[in-house]
């Protein structure tokens, strides 16, 4: 696999984002659920590259309707839509390769400030080219936390923002970035420590995962059970002490 070719096409795709007819063409897939057409053209374009240079995987995205294969690319082509329709420049292209079992790179993009991570099983995590390492286990009363409410998905907030509240009053402090691939790799990387949210895609925290495999970080649904790649389910990471706490504290809350 050619995972330099894979980073310049991603890198190529997220030019899209700059195009501002693309980004004025904004629709509604539901209630405070944008798309835009550099959601769709980005899309499309990677689709059609990567199925020329590697044909035998197949492609599952979020703007993609179709049968799921076992070995497959996992695209988010705008991860922080409503922010790049609102212009808060902080959004992501992510790309993730799933061989069946395992995810085996990822690549996630913020075309704004230009930050490039990338994860390769078994041989680490990077940030700019740059190795990543082990993410700090800070105690909890020095932890950032990043939590994820979901503008789609507000039946949860008496939920989320409980987990929320007591998440706050014992860490340093909360953030809501609202580009959950990004908000994972920060943890994978150590500028926060812990990230939790109700229900969020394959195509959000695919290519995520893996860094943090790759830097010690543990992640699973709000069960505790192993993250799959097939359908929405509900997430929380972060180094051990922060994961440890955020897990206790969600079953606090979370109704099953």
């Amino acid at each position: 696999m050619n995972y330099e070719l894979i980073i310049s096409l991603v890198k190529e795709a997220s030019a899209f984002v700059f195009d501002k007819s693309l980004k004025e063409s904004v629709d509604m897939k539901g209630s405070a659920d944008f798309v835009t057409a550099v959601d769709l053209r980005i899309s499309d374009f990677l689709k059609q590259r990567l199925a020329e240079v590697t044909p035998e995987i197949s492609f599952m995205s979020e703007e993609e309707k179709g049968e799921i294969a076992e070995k497959r690319w996992i695209l988010d082509p705008i991860d922080g839509t409503t922010n790049l329709v609102y212009d808060y420049n902080f959004s992501s292209v992510s790309l993730a390769y799933f061989n069946g079992e395992n995810i085996e790179f990822g690549v996630i993009y913020n075309p704004y400030n230009k930050d490039l991570f990338t994860a390769y099983r078994g041989k680490g995590a990077y940030l700019n080219g740059e190795r990543l390492k082990t993410a700090p286990d800070r105690e909890l009363g020095d932890c950032l936390i990043e939590f994820g409410a979901g503008s789609t998905k507000k039946q949860y907030a008496d939920e989320s923002f409980a987990i929320g509240k007591e998440v706050f009053c014992s860490c340093l402090d909360i953030r809501r970035v609202c580009s959950s691939a990004l908000a994972i790799a920060y943890v994978a990387a150590g500028k926060i420590n812990g990230y939790f949210e109700h229900s969020i895609k394959p195509w959000d925290y695919a290519a995520a995962t893996l860094m943090l495999e790759e830097t010690g970080c543990v992640s699973s649904d709000w069960d505790g059970k192993k993250i799959q790649y097939e359908t929405a389910s509900s997430y929380v990471c972060g180094t051990k002490k922060a994961y440890e706490f955020l897990l206790k504290t969600i079953n606090k809350h979370y109704v099953k």
